[in-house]
């Protein structure tokens, strides 16, 4: 993963890194580049380039600024549930987290944020700071997303907004991907009516994909 403070610097496109973590591939989806990690031994269920597509589509929908990258970590339960408790203070697995590197204040204030009065003099601040030369781009952030949990709450009928849902564990995964990439836009769910917005608009750029 790209660190907190770290400029991602532009490389040929769809490039492949292999290293003890896994295989990461660059795609670049102007204006952005998602880097897409795969760990060791994780079922392949859907191609990178299809989960880059559904983080483009949810920065996008986010109005992310760009030229950005974003870092996205496809991974099983046991790095979720370790990353959960050191993290998140929370014990055993789930299925996606999101780690942004930006305060809501970087991208458009959304209605029902329930983010209250923002700060102009912050959000002018990070307005400057995707002023970048050319060949750089600003990190958001990373999101990992735990295939274990795609496949078993699809295919047991866990999945979905309201954990009812049955379907393909492919639906499942790109589900999880859009609401990480929302998260580190600075979407949040801890209120009702902010969550009935979240979801709206996850099931947008979800059906925006069927269309592609």
């Amino acid at each position: 993963m790209t660190g907190a403070n770290e400029l991602a610097t532009d490389e040929p496109e769809n490039s492949d890194v292999s290293d003890g973590e896994g295989t990461t591939t660059c795609v670049y989806l102007p204006p952005f580049r998602i880097d897409v990690t795969v760990r060791p031994g994780i079922p392949h269920i859907a191609s990178r380039h299809r989960v880059a597509v559904a983080v483009r589509a949810a920065l996008e929908a986010a109005g992310a600024p760009g030229p950005a990258s974003i870092g996205v970590v496809l991974s099983a339960d046991a790095e979720l549930a370790e990353l959960n408790a050191t993290q998140m203070d929370s014990s055993g697995a789930t299925d996606v987290l999101s780690f942004p590197f930006f305060p809501p204040e970087a991208f458009p204030q959304h209605e029902h944020d329930g983010g209250g009065q923002r700060d102009p003099w912050v959000a002018a601040a990070l307005k400057q700071a995707f002023a970048l030369p050319p060949g750089l781009r600003a990190h958001l952030g990373d999101l990992i997303v735990s295939v274990d949990r795609a496949i078993a709450q699809a295919s047991e009928g866990r999945g979905g907004q309201t954990g009812d849902v049955r379907w393909t564990p492919v639906e499942e995964l790109l589900l999880l991907a859009i609401h990480g990439t929302l998260h580190i836009c600075g979407w949040d769910h801890a209120e009702p009516v902010e969550e009935a917005s979240m979801r709206t608009l996850e099931m947008r750029v979800l059906a925006s994909l069927a269309k592609d």
